[in-house]
């Protein structure tokens, strides 16, 4: 039971310490609200946050405001060299729930005396942070994927080279920032090995990696996300086991596979084939016509595959084309670099 007459100097550093930690929890709260808001617009988020303000500030009592000053604070003012070094969202979005977290843990720990419930307040909101902590990371992560792929319109996918983190670098450093790695002959360790190699790469290069099919191998790796063909798994089941904060592509080039990827919250198409190609022997071209209308109602990204080349670019945008997915051109180019300058060229030069 809280006693507000106490006016010992026990009770008082007791209150400062309540009452500094209640404005710490509040304004680390406060930065994470406004993030939610304004760097996601997740209005989700932005109501659970003000609320657990608003009840901070309910509990956050005169007997409080009133020890402040009593006693002098000698360790006003200190910072430390990590509060400047804070460069990304993803690092002011942790300081600031660490923040929260400890300032509320201070509060649990010294309200228990005298204030069984701010304690228990200050206790339940500490848990439901260290979720929201996680969930506005893989929100921030997930929307930093989402607008590569809205602003990159050439994608490459690679094929099986000796040389092929060379090629990777030389694309990166041209400017793609959309990787598609597909698996071919190796051992699954031969696999993740390079998966992580590339994976690292992209990284290096502030570009997406996608891994083709391998649920498995996109885990172990944290890749960016993941590419589905119609026969490999549902994309429900891959979107649970690989969580929000990752990018799931779906090959498509038909009304109802387009309709189906959309229901299951796909976040982008590759359809085609588009002309004839080696990549896909198998397959018949769709046509230029059919994948009109396949994607005018589209409004998630959507990339035309299958034979695509720096010859065929400028006729695919003039026909309302506008993102492309490249395999072996580049992949076979005696400069990719070059290539892959020319092709971006292209691609930002309007009609």
């Amino acid at each position: 039971m809280l006693n507000p007459n106490t006016k010992d100097a026990e009770d008082l550093r007791i209150n400062q310490i309540i009452d500094a930690n209640l404005d710490r929890a509040r304004e680390g709260l406060r930065v994470l609200e406004d993030w939610a808001r304004f760097g996601l617009g997740k209005e989700k988020y932005v109501e659970k946050i003000k609320n657990f303000r608003q009840i901070l500030g309910k509990n956050h009592l005169e007997v409080y405001k009133q020890s402040r000053n009593h006693i002098e604070d000698k360790c006003k003012g200190l910072t430390h060299q990590e509060q400047i070094n804070r460069k990304t969202f993803e690092q002011i979005i942790s300081s600031n729930s660490g923040r929260v977290q400890e300032a509320l843990r201070v509060i649990e720990e010294f309200s228990r005396l005298n204030n069984q419930e701010l304690s228990k307040i200050s206790s339940e909101i500490r848990y439901e942070i260290y979720t929201i902590e996680i969930e506005l990371l893989n929100l921030s992560k997930y929307k930093k994927s989402e607008e590569i792929l809205k602003e990159n319109d050439l994608y490459v996918i690679t094929d099986q080279k000796n040389n092929l983190l060379e090629i990777i670098e030389e694309i990166l450093i041209a400017g793609v920032r959309i990787i598609q790695h597909r698996f071919k002959t190796g051992t699954d360790k031969d696999h993740l090995r390079e998966a992580i190699q590339i994976k690292n790469l992209c990284k290096r290069y502030n570009s997406l990696f996608i891994v083709n099919d391998r649920l498995d191998i996109a885990l172990a790796c944290n890749a960016d996300g993941i590419h589905l063909g119609q026969d490999d798994l549902d994309l429900k089941i891959v979107r649970k086991l690989l969580g929000y904060s990752k990018i799931i592509g779906i090959s498509a080039n038909n009304e109802i596979d387009i309709s189906n990827a959309l229901k299951e919250g796909c976040d982008y198409i590759g359809i085609g084939p588009v002309f004839e190609t080696t990549t896909k022997k198998n397959k018949k071209p769709i046509g230029i016509e059919k994948i009109k209308t396949l994607t005018k109602n589209l409004t998630i990204p959507w990339f035309a595959i299958g034979g695509i080349k720096s010859n065929n670019i400028s006729y695919l945008k003039r026909n309302g084309f506008k993102k492309f997915a490249l395999v072996s051109q580049l992949m076979n180019s005696e400069d990719p670099k070059e290539d892959a300058i020319m092709i971006l060229k292209e691609l930002s030069h309007e009609n």
